[in-house]
């Protein structure tokens, strides 16, 4: 619990508050599961602060000094974080809905990928030009839309490191698909993949194959499912057409198993013949699954021009 002599200077004023971390700058305050609901914090300086846990709901945190803080699992709702610092903060599984981040530093913050979305946000282009490139899943979950998400690095004068990619799999792959889904998004690179991200009603066909054209990749994942999957292999043959309008690669292959090796299916023996397949055979074993991964993100580098 909280150090209760920290809560109720922090609760005199920022003033207050600020000549005693002054004085005492050696001690870390211990402010986990206080309650500081709606309270006026603007400008306090909370740099290390121990914040897990505790309740920001509705709390002015404009011009907080709150690099290097820990608000591992805080509710934040409609915090106004408005020109806060939180360089190097522990942002995991903090709570989020309606939180203000309007001129906001996150640069190096950590765990924003894990936060606990309860509802769109508000972020400014400020925040986006101080912070650098922001975790995928922290953008879609403070309400950012994938075509401005997509546009983000050339609208803020940042090269966009990898090429795009739709994942084409076997519904039976789910989990597979699903592990390297996230760890792409995390790694920075912009994918897509119709259990997860098709609209409500969407027609089926018609936005995987808005999806397929949109995207710069196709990564397909081949296994004994997908060699099965008649759906598979029409977003190969749609990926080959793909290839031929574009006059360039857009096929990337990975197996899960040795079936794609063995097939006498016509358009698994095209791919065998033509592309080098990458191997997670072994995706279950930690290390295995970081090597091919590489790969893959390293496959999926676009070329920088020079200056």
């Amino acid at each position: 619990m909280a150090n209760e002599e920290h809560v109720a200077l922090l609760k005199q004023g920022w003033e207050v508050w600020n000549k005693w971390r002054e004085e005492n700058h050696d001690i870390v305050p211990d402010l986990r599961r206080a309650d500081l609901r709606g309270a006026n914090l603007n400008r306090a300086i909370l740099y290390r602060a121990i914040l897990a846990n505790a309740d920001l709901t509705g709390a002015i945190l404009s011009s907080a000094i709150l690099a290097n803080a820990d608000l591992t699992g805080a509710y934040l709702r409609g915090a106004n974080l408005h020109c806060a610092l939180l360089v190097g903060a522990d942002l995991s599984r903090a709570r989020l809905s309606d939180t203000l981040f309007v001129d906001t530093w996150l640069t190096s913050a950590e765990g924003l990928e894990t936060y606990d979305y309860w509802g769109p946000s508000i972020i400014d282009h400020r925040t986006l030009q101080h912070s650098g490139p922001l975790p995928l899943v922290f953008l879609r979950g403070v309400g950012l839309p994938d075509n401005l998400i997509d546009y983000l690095p050339s609208l803020l004068n940042q090269p966009i490191q990898f090429y795009s990619c739709f994942i084409s799999y076997s519904s039976k792959d789910q989990k597979f698909a699903d592990r390297l889904h996230a760890d792409l998004q995390n790694k920075g690179v912009r994918c897509w993949f119709a259990p997860h991200d098709m609209p409500i009603g969407a027609k089926t066909w018609d936005t995987i194959d808005e999806a397929i054209r949109l995207r710069d990749k196709v990564l397909l994942i081949l296994s004994r499912h997908a060699i099965e999957s008649d759906w598979v292999e029409d977003e190969v043959t749609k990926a080959f057409a793909e290839e031929r309008t574009r006059k360039q690669l857009v096929l990337f292959p990975i197996r899960l198993d040795d079936v794609v090796m063995e097939t006498t299916e016509a358009w698994a023996g095209k791919l065998r013949d033509n592309r080098n397949i990458g191997d997670f055979r072994r995706w279950k074993d930690h290390d295995a699954y970081q090597k091919a991964l590489e790969r893959v993100l390293r496959d999926l580098k676009m070329a920088q021009a020079g200056p």
